[in-house]
């Protein structure tokens, strides 16, 4: 840790930042680029009718994809054919039974979207509000609710980097660039198009499934981008409003150069307001997009409505 820069020493003291562009009061940042001209844009990549959703599954046998620390859903049967047998169940008129269950979730432990204010440093949070509003149970700022209210429509993209570089999966630890991603795009034969909604498959989660979890996460350092002053530049010109990856983190997870923890979850949720949505499943869809060549459709999301939360479960819809 001695020799690990501080999160202000790697992104500098003026970095890339969209604070103030949408009025201090913004709490969603960079979903402001997805106006109606933008969702109508979504809507004319729409060629098939195909309906693809992207949330993986919650309580799957083989467990949960979660960062460490956090733990998969915890789901336990309220009312069933016991308890209405043993007496213990409601009576209700008429007869009818039903069964009932609960869970106890990591808000963050599945397909998830982040609230602008879950990351930050030096004290501060998206917008320039103090890291103090996450206090007292709650965010008060910039939580998932506003992020959820306003819903999240637009031309999607896919770039899918496993299949680019000939595998089933990214390797712990591999990196691109936005560059690697323009390429990848240009092999495809689509372009990534200012304000397009950005989805990179990695093939991690398919990793997940078909490994055991001490072996996910012996020496846990998930592929993705990898930050540089250049690529938080493109993601602010190209205007892009939301990340979305199959990975748990979005990012490769500790920056290889300089050892910095999540430097992108600074860099663009804290500064440019770019929202993130993560453990994402893109097998399905990119297989789709491969098939017929088209990698662009409609885009569709919308976190759960949870109040002063820093994220919530999303199952995404894709139309092509």
């Amino acid at each position: 840790m001695a020799d690990v820069p501080s999160m202000r020493e790697l992104l500098g003291d003026n970095p890339p930042q969209n604070w103030g562009k949408w009025g201090d009061d913004d709490e969603v940042g960079s979903l402001n680029y997805l106006d109606a001209a933008q969702v109508l844009r979504g809507v004319a990549s729409v060629k098939s009718g195909q309906v693809l959703t992207l949330q993986c599954p919650m309580g799957h046998p083989h467990g949960d994809p979660v960062f460490p620390g956090r733990e998969g859903i915890k789901r336990e049967m309220v009312w069933d054919h016991d308890v209405f047998e043993s007496g213990e169940g409601p009576s209700f008129p008429g007869g009818i039974r039903a069964s009932d269950d609960k869970a106890e979730i990591f808000l963050q432990g599945s397909s998830q979207y982040d609230a602008l204010g879950h990351a930050w440093y030096d004290d501060t949070l998206w917008n320039g509000r103090h890291a103090d509003t996450t206090n007292g149970g709650g965010m008060s700022w910039a939580s998932v609710l506003p992020i959820a209210n306003r819903g999240i429509v637009g031309r999607g993209v896919l770039i899918d980097m496993a299949r680019h570089r000939g595998k089933d999966w990214l390797d712990k630890g591999e990196t691109f660039t936005h560059r690697d991603l323009e390429d990848a795009a240009g092999k495809q034969g689509v372009t990534i198009e200012d304000r397009d909604i950005l989805l990179i498959r990695t093939g991690f989660l398919k990793y997940f499934y078909a490994t055991p979890a001490d072996e996910f996460y012996e020496g846990f350092v998930e592929p993705g981008l990898t930050y540089s002053r250049e690529l938080v530049e493109w993601f602010q010109n190209k205007e892009i409003p939301n990340l979305v990856t199959d990975t748990i983190a979005n990012e490769v997870t500790a920056d290889p150069e300089s050892g910095v923890l999540l430097p992108l979850h600074a860099s663009l949720l804290r500064n440019l307001g770019v929202s993130l949505a993560e453990i994402i499943w893109l097998d399905d869809l990119a297989d789709a997009c491969a098939a017929d060549g088209r990698w662009d459709f409609l885009y569709t999301a919308a976190p759960l409505k949870i109040h002063e939360a820093t994220g919530a479960p999303v199952n995404p819809v894709v139309i092509r």
